[in-house]
């Protein structure tokens, strides 16, 4: 009994503790770009979306309309979904192991790195994993039991996943699966009360197949094709080492072998420890092995979440027969890796700490410039003629600013990141899908980082042959040292046509980022060219400021990596500069270029690092 009770204050301490944090982070932290859209879906309503389900656009909708358009009240439904799922496993554990394996078991999952962040972000996987526990525990229950009460929670479980995200098909299939393996789930299968549920979560995905019918299956083709390469990727070990960091090793040991306890028979184990094992187990290793051969650019390190919660029900149960040094090492690590995870969402809400991770690999790009983009907007919106609109160069920036500037109805030019993302289909269907056509004046937004580099020159002329020539940038929102950075234009009603003028491209060759420089001065070299138009100067920029002005026009001609350029100065677009670096002081300072086009076009390059080394 002082053990339960033990165990119970432990997790109310750390669930206040916890629950509390979550709130200042989620207060804190810029709105993700996903979030964005789902609160213009939310906007929208309808039964189901391109992307997903109606749940997460609703819960969206309710905390805007609750709060205000503030990311914590868009975040707040989620962060109390979250906040009741360690109360549900601890709930589950304590029915079927006792009262103190049950607390310590939703101190684990207030612990545990991937469960420890649910909430912090409005994503479908909130709903989903609420879904996924409810249905763990009717299916628990209904082992022992089939009675109306497990039945109706079996049937809530159901409808919320398949209103929350089309990957809950496979955690329908994994509880299928358990249940046919167990004798007592034979028997549950039989009873016509687990039809009737089952119909209702059916039902629930009628919503989804109707758009999927009335689209030409465009969120199917999404989700199960365009998105996933299907050959095998060596990245798939990367993905198992995330996860055993997300989940900590010692605990990611732990719940292996509640999946292997899972398919053992006799010996006592009762058919709920099989059950818990068996789902947890066999949802983990499908996802493990999918990983191999399913899409490795856009986030997916929580797609294992409800097979862990599964498997958690039971780790406390495999703690104890552990010695007292590993168990608290196991707790350590957990501890140790929410603080990581809570940790990093901190840093990124810093900006700051932004700044100083522009140029490295996991630089936060999705979560910043968006506040100073929208109040460049604002004041450019401003100074244009009443009625002029935004037009954004993709569905990112269309929502970001939307949520900014409380308008879910900013058009959208069609460009591969719609479609990368499954965001197309609902653009169109909204009607926010520009072809070009203006009946005022618009301020377009380019988001030049979201373009792979060696993608950027055709995305720019696809832009013209949507708008046609582009104006000189009236503003740059350069963020991050330019690693977030955006152009804005003005674009008259009446079209212009001629060749296509795009904003500068531009290279520096020497030196290379993160350079040492112990010499009293350096060399700068590269090259620069400007579509249609041309430069006709380029300046050297040390930390922002004018350090030299280069020598522009030398003989390169880079036009073999970018054939469709129509620079008329090709081949003579390089430049060359000494800069005096005798008035720095020792340390990080930024190198950039700033470009000056013959249309008068003003455009700043994105910055490198270089290290002042003092004898």
């Amino acid at each position: 009994m002082q053990g339960e009770q033990r165990a119970h204050r432990n997790f109310v301490i750390l669930w206040t503790l916890l629950t509390a944090v979550k709130v200042v982070i989620a207060a804190r932290l810029p709105l993700f770009v996903d979030e964005a859209f789902y609160w213009q879906e939310g906007q929208h309503l309808a039964a189901a979306y391109s992307d997903l389900p109606g749940m997460t656009a609703w819960l969206a909708r309710l905390g805007v309309a609750l709060g205000g358009d503030h990311v914590l009240a868009l975040r707040l439904p989620f962060l109390v979904i979250a906040s009741l799922l360690p109360w549900l496993i601890a709930h589950i554990a304590r029915r079927w192991f006792g009262g103190s394996c049950g607390w310590q078991a939703g101190s684990l999952a207030l612990l545990m790195p991937l469960s420890a962040t649910l909430g912090i972000l409005a994503v479908p996987d909130v709903p989903m994993a609420l879904a996924a526990v409810l249905c763990l525990d009717a299916g628990a229950r209904l082992l022992r039991e089939v009675e109306a009460g497990s039945a109706l929670q079996l049937a809530i479980g159901l409808v919320i996943g398949a209103l929350s995200h089309y990957r809950f098909a496979g955690v329908i299939g994994v509880g299928f699966i358990a249940l046919m393996v167990l004798p007592q789930g034979r028997n549950v299968m039989r009873d016509p009360r687990i039809w009737i549920a089952l119909s209702a979560g059916l039902l629930a995905w009628l919503p989804l197949l109707l758009w999927n019918s009335d689209h030409d299956e465009a969120g199917l083709r999404f989700q199960l094709v365009d998105r996933h390469p299907w050959t095998f990727q060596w990245t798939g070990f990367q993905f198992l080492l995330i996860q055993t960091l997300m989940v900590t090793p010692l605990l990611a040991w732990a719940m292996l072998r509640v999946g292997i306890a899972g398919t053992r028979t006799g010996g006592g184990i009762r058919a709920q420890w099989r059950y818990f094992g068996l789902v947890g187990g066999v949802s983990t290793v499908a996802i493990f092995a999918l990983g191999f051969f399913s899409d490795a650019e856009r986030i997916s390190f929580h797609w294992p979440l409800p097979g862990y919660l599964a498997l958690l029900v039971a780790v406390p149960v495999i703690l104890m027969r552990w010695p007292r040094r590993w168990r608290q090492a196991t707790w350590a690590m957990a501890v140790i890796g929410m603080l990581c995870a809570y940790g990093y969402y901190l840093a990124v809400s810093v900006p700051s700490v932004r700044e100083q991770a522009a140029g490295e690999k996991y630089y936060p790009r999705n979560f910043a410039g968006w506040q100073p983009l929208a109040r460049a907007v604002r004041q450019e919106l401003a100074k244009m003629p009443p009625g002029s609109r935004v037009l954004a160069g993709n569905f990112k920036v269309g929502a970001e600013l939307g949520f900014a500037l409380g308008d879910a109805n900013i058009e959208v030019l069609p460009a591969p990141l719609n479609e990368k993302h499954g965001r197309s289909a609902q653009l169109a269907q909204w009607g926010l899908l520009s072809n070009g056509e203006r009946d005022a004046p618009r301020l377009l937004v380019l988001s030049p980082s979201d373009q792979r580099y060696r993608d950027l020159l055709e995305r720019y002329h696809q832009v013209c042959d949507i708008v046609g020539p582009l104006p000189p940038p009236v503003r740059q929102v350069s963020t991050d040292h330019g690693y977030q950075r955006f152009l804005l234009f003005h674009l008259p009603q009446a079209r212009a046509e001629g060749p296509c003028v795009a904003p500068a491209m531009a290279w520096v060759d020497a030196p290379l980022p993160g350079v040492r420089v112990d010499t009293p001065t350096l060399e700068v070299a590269g090259w620069a060219f400007k579509d249609g138009v041309g430069l006709r100067a380029v300046e050297i920029l040390i930390d922002g400021r004018v350090a030299a002005t280069a020598e522009y026009g030398g003989a390169l001609d880079v036009r073999p990596s970018w054939p469709q350029s129509n620079d008329p100065q090709h081949p003579n677009v390089a430049f060359r500069a000494q800069v005096d670096t005798r008035g720095l002081r020792a340390g990080r300072h930024w190198l950039g270029l700033r470009l000056h086009g013959h249309d008068g076009s003003v455009e700043e390059w994105w910055e490198q690092p270089l290290d002042v080394v003092r004898p």
